[in-house]
């Protein structure tokens, strides 16, 4: 029905709401583990992503139940009758996406709920330093799965010991850019009962700055060696997505994620000018977006159509259903006016 280009967009949005949901907590968490006095400007905003978990967990179904359109392979093998494993299979990538979006949930959860009343006595705040410890690792473990299943694992056989590590911290990037862009929406139109200070857009900066320096580092590493090991089967995959359809997302996304943000952010007056920082926030964004599209889009050859409408339609439905969600958790969490 959908051509895979099409459907990729779905898988995209999957990806872009899933780790906005798993970045916010996460923020919080590592903030406070390294006692940076400033988290508690946007501990409980950034934490209210949570909000968009239904959503991912929503779209996951849709992808899991559409296995034919989401993964080539799987396609290819019931097309051909081709056997495949049990461990390699999709029945086990199924249920080990449920369960680990599941898990992920309930740990994100403990923590909302545990640092709400993390000052109330020293018995709470050892409790939430407890679950807090346990978020950074769930992001990583659970993040490198997600990367797996949907990413790499899209050609079959293909591999890179750093793609994991390469796709969430692309992803947390692309987070701390949104928050600033967020925050800095919420701020201008006095939304916030407690409004985030300024000094905060410097800080959130720093760390964009510093995430594009790993991302420049994880994706010259990762390009570096599927190059010159000049293996076909490693390699061809970087040869579609560098000169297929999509040549031009992927230099594109060099100049978003590697050259505007490193050139501008280095720079201290970009970083405490907030106009300029949500200008290179929205290249991240722009970035990553493009990023994600062509290593999945990409994996069919690197052949396929520019999704125009399916990438203007989706995204937008998608928008609006995470902008309400949130909204919603804003007002219950009483973050906002009105």
């Amino acid at each position: 029905m959908f051509s895979y280009s099409n459907w990729s967009v779905l898988t995209v949005n999957f990806l872009v709401v899933l780790y906005l949901a798993l970045g916010g907590v996460t923020l919080s968490a590592v903030l406070h583990l390294a006692g940076a006095r400033w988290r508690y400007e946007i501990r409980f905003l950034a934490s209210s992503l949570f909000a968009l978990f239904p959503l991912a967990f929503v779209l996951l179904v849709v992808l899991l139940v559409n296995a034919d359109a989401t993964f080539p392979w799987v396609k290819m093998a019931h097309e051909h009758k081709l056997a495949v494993s049990s461990w390699d299979g999709f029945t086990f990538l199924a249920w080990r996406e449920i369960i680990g979006m599941l898990l992920a949930m309930t740990i994100h959860w403990v923590f909302i709920k545990r640092q709400a009343v993390s000052e109330r006595s020293p018995e709470d705040a050892a409790r939430f330093h407890s679950i807090a410890c346990w978020v950074p690792y769930v992001y990583v473990l659970y993040g490198t799965m997600v990367a797996w299943d949907f990413e790499m694992f899209m050609v079959p056989g293909w591999q890179s010991g750093i793609f994991g590590m390469q796709e969430f911290i692309s992803f947390f990037g692309m987070f701390l850019s949104f928050l600033v862009i967020w925050i800095y929406y919420l701020n201008s139109r006095n939304r916030l009962v407690n409004p985030v200070k300024p000094f905060v857009y410097n800080y959130l900066a720093q760390m964009m700055l510093a995430f594009t320096l790993l991302w420049i580092y994880t994706y010259y590493a990762q390009y570096l060696i599927l190059w010159y090991g000049n293996i076909p089967e490693e390699r061809d995959r970087i040869n579609w997505m560098q000169n297929g359809d999509y040549t031009v997302i992927w230099w594109a996304v060099i100049a978003l994620k590697m050259v505007i943000p490193f050139s501008s952010l280095a720079m201290p007056f970009v970083r405490h000018n907030i106009n300029a920082t949500m200008a290179v926030a929205t290249c991240i964004i722009i970035g990553t977006i493009f990023e994600r599209y062509y290593w999945i889009a990409g994996a069919n050859g690197g052949v396929g159509a520019y999704p125009y409408i399916a990438a203007i339609i989706v995204s937008a439905v998608v928008a609006i259903i995470g902008f309400f969600l949130v909204r919603m958790r804003l007002h219950s969490t009483q973050l906002v006016k009105g």
